[in-house]
């Protein structure tokens, strides 16, 4: 039910004040990794991580409660580059970030449009 509710919310968010962040496909995502500052986060579960991952990412859940805090351990003037497996919690998370200041691309479709490296 919190999951319902989360995606209801963040959905509402991002049709009530529009994208924040720039959603992008698989070529627009590889570009946005070329930056060697960008923060590369993956909001999977653990074990989904642990299957396979785009390499440099950092496996932040969001699902956890903590969400939020794991959050505080990222810089905020570097550009975040978020995806999961299909799109629908990156958006989510995406929301989350421009919402506390980041500058973000999204994966549009998420890692299963990814066409680069996976690292397991």
């Amino acid at each position: 039910m919190k999951k319902i509710f989360t995606a209801v919310i963040a959905t509402v968010l991002a049709v009530g004040c529009g994208n924040r962040y720039n959603s992008v496909d698989a070529e627009g995502f590889a570009k946005a990794l070329e930056d060697p500052d960008v923060q590369i986060i993956d909001t999977r579960t653990p074990q989904e991580f642990s299957e396979g991952h785009i390499p440099g990412a950092v496996n932040l859940d969001l699902d956890r409660e903590d969400f939020f805090d794991q959050m505080g351990s990222l810089d905020k003037s570097k550009p975040i580059a978020v995806y999961c497996r299909g799109g629908r919690r990156s958006k989510i998370a995406a929301e989350r970030f421009s919402g506390c200041g980041f500058e973000v691309t999204e994966l549009d479709g998420g890692l299963i449009t990814w066409e680069g490296e996976i690292e397991k």
